[in-house]
């Protein structure tokens, strides 16, 4: 077993990582299946929002799959190298969360309020969220 597998099995599972990491990929996908309404997709030429649709659709089993590896790998930490093919996924949506937070608290747009629900509550995740983005990272390099 690598050193990088060890490390981000510690940190999934020892230090809890896990549970930002969950709670943003339910996140990223409700963001997807909802990108229709998005203030980007509105804006966005008439040409683009399909193409965007289209690759918000692609992602959303990824996610799926995603979520099944963790919880595999909670059950069982010999199973790192699924999660190894899911580093994009994690990282895109633990960066998708702290986005929305910031758009919710910066533009007050209807849309990233009701995505985000409790935006302060949803600030205190923050510091979580760049941590598990540095671990990430650190697993990857």
């Amino acid at each position: 077993m690598s050193e990088k597998i060890w490390l981000g099995g510690i940190y999934l599972r020892e230090e809890g990582g896990y549970k930002i990491i969950l709670k943003s990929l339910i996140h990223y996908k409700k963001r997807l299946q909802t990108i229709h309404a998005s203030p980007e997709v509105k804006q966005a030429a008439a040409m683009f929002a399909p193409v965007l649709q289209s690759q918000a659709k692609k992602r959303i089993p990824m996610i799926e799959s995603t979520k099944e590896n963790i919880e595999k790998f909670l059950l069982d930490p010999k199973s790192t190298e699924s999660l190894e093919q899911n580093l994009e996924i994690m990282e895109k949506a633990l960066e998708c969360r702290k986005s929305d937070i910031e758009k919710a608290e910066s533009t007050s747009e209807d849309y990233f309020i009701k995505l985000i629900k409790d935006v302060e509550e949803s600030k205190k995740d923050i510091p979580d969220i760049d941590n598990a983005l540095l671990k990430i990272k650190a697993y990857t390099e």
